[in-house]
């Protein structure tokens, strides 16, 4: 089986490079503590990508959550990494839960995905032959500029779970077993509140833009990754109201599926693209992704890092 390589200190260098000849960069919020960027003393050589080419088997198939494709990240992320490649991408776009399903199926080449707890258990059953972090940015709770519950005022975000069940203001919950419906639930659960069959709380089984739309035509609140969010703020009528907790980070990992578990997988093609968005061309897709159209990225890029760079367990 062929193996992936990382260089990812290199990565960040050339990326903070950037960042300083390009003026200073927005500062996500809330804030995440993070080891600083290498200094020259430490330069490892950059992650290699592939050259445009005719691949032996061109087709591929990413599984990956519905924010990177309502965002609009994907809309620019695939045709460079297409163009770059020779490689035809396949975009499955649905929860990060039922992505992963499908690796566990061998029905997918590669995944990205943003569910920590349901990836290292794929990870450990043996489903995935390599695991890498890509970006991060971070949920918030959005809803009706009103704010009938109030959760404007949380001192956290398990404070405005609270305030929004004692309320009794309509809740809209994706249901879908996606990675920020995975996040709301602990959220629920550390409020020590439990929603389902409650009259305010609803599921909608969709993704995040459908669901943004129902909380939007029910004057309701809903947990929202902020790319998908910004992509979409201009047709609704919800504002961003709670996102200063740094619980709320939403971290993005690549995935190459096991070839040697399913060898009907497209190995190449999924290394290719799980070398690419970890590289400097790919990081720096993410990182400009968004400043034209909102003024701010949507996205930080985070390859080289680990979990626990970004506090998650």
């Amino acid at each position: 089986m062929k193996r992936l390589t990382s260089s990812p200190f290199s990565i960040l260098f050339l990326i903070a490079l950037l960042i300083s000849a390009c003026g200073p960069a927005a500062t996500p919020t809330p804030p995440v503590v993070v080891p600083p960027a290498p200094t020259a003393t430490n330069i490892p050589t950059a992650t290699n990508i592939p050259t445009a080419t005719i691949p032996a088997i061109p087709d591929m198939i990413l599984a990956t959550t519905t924010s990177t494709q309502d965002s609009g990240l994907l809309d620019v992320l695939i045709p460079d990494f297409e163009a770059r490649t020779g490689f035809v991408v396949k975009v499955v776009a649905i929860g990060s839960g039922a992505a992963l399903k499908l690796g566990e199926q061998g029905n997918a080449d590669v995944l990205l995905v943003h569910s920590p707890v349901a990836e290292k258990k794929f990870m450990d059953a043996g489903f995935g032959a390599s695991r890498r972090l890509v970006m991060h940015n971070y949920y918030m709770i959005v809803g009706p500029s009103s704010d009938p519950a109030g959760i404007s005022s949380a001192t956290s975000a398990v404070d405005a779970f609270q305030k929004i069940a004692a309320s009794g203001t309509q809740f809209i919950s994706r249901g879908d077993a996606s990675g920020t419906n995975a996040m709301e639930l602990s959220l629920w659960k550390l409020a020590n509140i439990t929603p389902k069959d409650q009259p305010w709380y609803v599921e909608t089984g969709q993704g995040m833009a459908a669901t943004l739309t129902v909380a939007s035509e029910k004057a309701a609140y809903t947990l929202s990754d902020k790319a998908t969010f910004l992509a979409n703020m201009a047709n609704l009528q919800l504002e961003m109201l709670y996102q200063n907790d740094s619980a709320l980070l939403n971290a993005y990992n690549v995935i190459v599926v096991n070839h040697d578990k399913w060898p009907n997988t497209n190995l190449d093609g999924a290394i290719a693209f799980a070398n690419y968005v970890v590289s400097l061309p790919g990081q720096v897709v993410i990182m400009d992704y968004g400043k034209d159209k909102f003024g701010q990225q949507l996205f930080t890029p985070d390859a080289g890092r680990i979990d626990a760079d970004l506090g998650l367990p």
